[in-house]
C-alpha cells in the first residue's frame, strides 16, 4: 500500500512537471494560430494567416535564413574545435585538466553581454570591428558553443576504452586511421549531442548578436526584438513555433540516424 501510494505520488509529480514545462510551449503554438490581430491567449480563434504573414515578410525570413546560416556554420567549427579539444582535455592536459575544464566552460558562466563587449573592444582593437557582420559573428557564436561540445563529447571520453585504439594502432593503423575508423564512431552520439546544443544556443543567442551583427541583414533574435518595438501582433508567435519545430525535427532526425540511447550514452 506504501510502495502503490508513493507510485501515485511520483506519477502526479511527474505529470505536474510535464505540464510545467509544456504550458509555454503550447501557448506559444495557439498564440501563433490566433485568428486576431494582436499577441493574446487565450485566441480569438484559430487561422494560419499569422504564418502565411511570416513567409511573406521579406525582412524577417532573411533573418531567419541568415541565423541559420550562421548557427549552421558556428556549429561545424564549435564541433570540430570542442571535440579535438576534448580529446586534448582528457589525455594530456594532466594536472592541469581541472583547470583547463574550467577555463574552457567559463563562457557558460559569464554573461553573455559582457563577452559579447570583450569581443566587441577586442575587435576594434585589432581594426576588425568597424563593420560587424558574419565572420565577426561566426567567432562569437563559436566561442559561446565550444564549452557544450566539451562538457559532452570529454564526458564521454573518460570512460573511453582505450584499449580498442591500441588494438588498432597494433595492427597497423595511424593516428588519423584508428581516430577515423574507432574512436570517432565510437563517441559519435556525444559529438552529434554536442553539436546539436551549439546549433541551438547559435540559433537563440541574442546578446553577441546585438553587439556584433553590422548594418543590413542580422539574426532573427535581433530582427524579433526590433519588430516587437512596433509591433505586437503573433507573427512573433511563429517565429517561436518554427524555432521549436525545429528542435523537435532535430531530435527526430537524430533519433532516426543513431538512436537516443546513443544520442545519450555516447
Amino acid at each position: 500500500m506504501v510502495r502503490s501510494a508513493e507510485r501515485r505520488w511520483l506519477a502526479l509529480a511527474a505529470v505536474l512537471l510535464y505540464l510545467f514545462l509544456l504550458a509555454p510551449v503550447a501557448i506559444v503554438v495557439l498564440a501563433a494560430l490566433n485568428a486576431g490581430a494582436y499577441l493574446r491567449f487565450p485566441p480569438d480563434g484559430l487561422s494560419d494567416r499569422w504564418f502565411v504573414t511570416f513567409v511573406h515578410n521579406r525582412t524577417l525570413m532573411r533573418s531567419f535564413r541568415y541565423s541559420v546560416e550562421l548557427a549552421a556554420i558556428a556549429t561545424v567549427a564549435a564541433t570540430v574545435i570542442g571535440t579535438m579539444t576534448s580529446l586534448w582535455l582528457v589525455r594530456f592536459s594532466g594536472r592541469f585538466r581541472t583547470a583547463m575544464r574550467l577555463l574552457m566552460i567559463a563562457p557558460i558562466a559569464v554573461p553573455g553581454i559582457l563577452t559579447g563587449i570583450a569581443l566587441l573592444i577586442y575587435f576594434y582593437a585589432i581594426g576588425w570591428g568597424k563593420a560587424g557582420g558574419l565572420p565577426q559573428l561566426v567567432v562569437g557564436h563559436t566561442l559561446i558553443c565550444i564549452p557544450y561540445v566539451v562538457l559532452i563529447v570529454s564526458a564521454v571520453l573518460v570512460r573511453f576504452d582505450r584499449s580498442l585504439e591500441e588494438a588498432a594502432r597494433n595492427l597497423g593503423a595511424d593516428p588519423f586511421t584508428t581516430f577515423r575508423r574507432v574512436t570517432l564512431p565510437l563517441i559519435k552520439g556525444a559529438v552529434i549531442a554536442g553539436a546539436i546544443f551549439a546549433f541551438v544556443t547559435s540559433y537563440d543567442e541574442f546578446n553577441i548578436s546585438l553587439l556584433l551583427s553590422g548594418v543590413g541583414t542580422v539574426p532573427l533574435p535581433i530582427e524579433l526584438f526590433d519588430y516587437l518595438r512596433f509591433s505586437f501582433d503573433p507573427t512573433l508567435a511563429v517565429a517561436g513555433t518554427i524555432s521549436i519545430a525545429m528542435a523537435v525535427a532535430v531530435v527526430l532526425i537524430t533519433e532516426r540516424l543513431i538512436g537516443l540511447e546513443a544520442l545519450y550514452l555516447g
